[in-house]
């Protein structure tokens, strides 16, 4: 697997308790980067811990699933989250909701595979990186400060498929409707559009394309703006007849 340059710098902190409620374990206020791990493999986070300590690093806390790492976010203030893709909840579910309260906390995705589908989304869900799980715990430590950069931390293969998808990602496509008039909708209104078209609920569509429920209706308006009509079943009617 390529793995992107990184560079590491050194700070100080020190380990101390345990946290009760959801086996989060907590550690001094100390300078360096905090960051808070969400997993269920006890070994890989031990790894993840000892990697981080050993560059200055505080590893504030350590999470097993989604609604954990969404309430450890907020108590703790990590800098840094490195999230399983797969924990209970999801991973992207996660790091989705996060960005919909506008967290500033950096996610970075740790993953089995890596999955051209789910990294994109990630990115889409303001993942800053998008690693494998079988990255050696000894370079995490220059991941968290490249992200702290504002660099990103993504697999040199997986760079070419992010371009891809941004150079096609602004392009509109044009739906003709039944007065002949022509509409251009962007790639995100059609994929909101397909979901109204299955019937799915603004909720339902949130989950299903890992955004807000208000980017939703923000999108559906926009929608039904562009078709100039006033509701959602008006503008499937339209469709329908286009």
């Amino acid at each position: 697997m390529s793995q992107a340059g990184l560079c590491v710098t050194s700070a100080g902190s020190d380990i101390v308790a345990t946290n009760l409620a959801a086996e989060v374990e907590i550690v001094d206020s100390q300078p360096g980067p905090r960051v808070l791990v969400a997993g269920h493999d006890s070994a890989t986070i031990n790894g993840i811990r000892m990697a981080l300590e050993e560059e200055g690093i505080v590893l504030c806390g350590r999470v097993a699933s989604a609604a954990e790492l969404i309430e450890a976010v907020g108590r703790l203030e990590p800098e840094v989250c490195l999230v399983d893709i797969d924990i209970p909840g999801g991973g992207l579910v996660a790091a989705a909701e996060m960005r919909a309260w506008r967290s500033n906390v950096a996610v970075v995705m740790l993953a089995s595979d890596l999955n051209e589908e789910d990294f994109l989304k990630a990115m889409a869900v303001g993942a800053v990186g998008y690693l494998p799980k079988s990255i050696s715990a000894k370079r995490l430590p220059a991941v968290v400060r490249a992200v702290l950069l504002g660099e990103p931390a993504i697999p040199r293969p997986l760079v070419a498929v992010l371009m891809n998808r941004l150079r096609g990602g602004g392009a509109k496509r044009h739906l003709v409707v039944r007065d002949g008039r022509g509409v251009d909708l962007t790639s995100r209104e059609w994929e909101v559009l397909d979901c109204m078209r299955e019937g799915l609920s603004t909720r339902e569509i949130a989950t299903k394309l890992l955004i807000a429920d208000v980017t939703v209706r923000r999108h559906i308006g926009a929608v039904l703006k562009k078709l100039h009509v006033q509701s959602r079943r008006e503008a499937l009617e339209l469709l329908r007849s286009a």
